[in-house]
């Protein structure tokens, strides 16, 4: 099997003021992706990014869609560099990049949707107050375990499974809190609260399911260029319908990050290429499997 290139687009908490700059996305083509996505939007997310503040960057609807221009500008600059994908995956929002990277979604439909995400993501968060939380090193029986200690705390669930040691747990804020707390009490290992806005891919997200299902009805989706690797699923997936009902189903299940990158590699995928901000999924990447050539587009494009 020859050996193949997979691109990897990274999802909510890898943004930051001035991710642009730090990855020179400010030369021509860059520009014109973000100069469309700002005239679709109708705000400045060029502004966002390159001067903040932080706070309204991290809101989920101004996140999802900074963070989907910058990977697809990484991504072209990859291409110049000779980088070029036959698979792609994204993590979470990353789903979206990579499916506009592959030719499956449009540019603009995409932008739209994921500031809806975003939007009805904040929403149920409204109702439902809650974040996520990364756990390591703890083993998946022991995790169970101490999790149904703080049941009693509200909802909790893990929600990705990010690599053999490292999962994401979604909750309410106290439930995240007296995991947090019962994990570092026991030193079973680490519980680090990420960059997010709110509880994605746990059930307090379901009450937005069907507006956001509506919305996808309307847009127009095609066959993946290159292979697609789906997060519900961990598996890959060449039906449009199919990968537009796994993007609601993607709103309230757990994101099988680990199990794609497997996939990827039984695919014949060798190098893998970090396209956005941060190196989150590199580091993962490195954890799933050995022999890898690993990219990281902010390392190979700094400015």
């Amino acid at each position: 099997m020859a050996e193949k290139t997979v691109f990897m687009f990274p999802g909510q908490g890898s943004q930051y003021v001035g991710m642009r700059e730090k990855m020179d996305l400010v030369q021509e083509d860059a520009s014109k992706l973000f100069d469309k996505a700002d005239e679709v939007l109708g705000y400045s997310i060029t502004s966002l990014v390159d001067n903040g503040p932080k706070d309204e960057l991290t809101r989920t609807d101004n996140a999802q869609p900074a963070l989907l221009v910058t990977g697809l500008a990484a991504a072209q600059a990859m291409n110049k560099k000779g980088l070029h994908a036959d698979i792609v995956l994204g993590h979470s929002l990353g789903q979206y990049t990579a499916l506009v990277h592959a030719g499956a979604l449009g540019f603009e439909d995409a932008l739209r949707l994921v500031r809806l995400r975003g939007q009805l993501m904040d929403q149920a968060n409204k109702k439902s107050p809650g974040g996520m939380a990364a756990v390591i090193g703890v083993k998946p029986d022991a995790l169970k375990a101490a999790m149904a200690e703080v049941a009693d705390q509200g909802v909790l669930e893990i929600t990705n499974v990010n690599a053999p040691t490292q999962v994401v747990l979604s909750g309410e804020n106290n439930a995240i809190a007296a995991i947090t707390e019962l994990l570092k009490e026991r030193r079973m290992g680490r519980a680090l609260p990420l960059n997010v806005s709110a509880p994605f891919h746990s059930s307090l997200m379901a009450p937005i399911a069907d507006e956001f299902e509506r919305a996808l009805a309307d847009v127009s989706f095609s066959s993946p260029k290159y292979a697609f690797i789906d997060n519900v699923t961990g598996k890959q997936e060449v039906s449009p319908e199919q990968i537009r009902k796994n993007l609601v189903t993607q709103l309230t299940s757990p994101v099988l990050w680990s199990a794609g990158i497997e996939t990827a590699w039984e695919l014949g995928g060798r190098s893998f290429v970090e396209c956005g901000p941060k190196k989150v999924l590199f580091g993962l990447a490195r954890r799933i499997v050995r022999g890898a050539n690993l990219v990281a587009s902010e390392t190979e494009l700094s400015a």
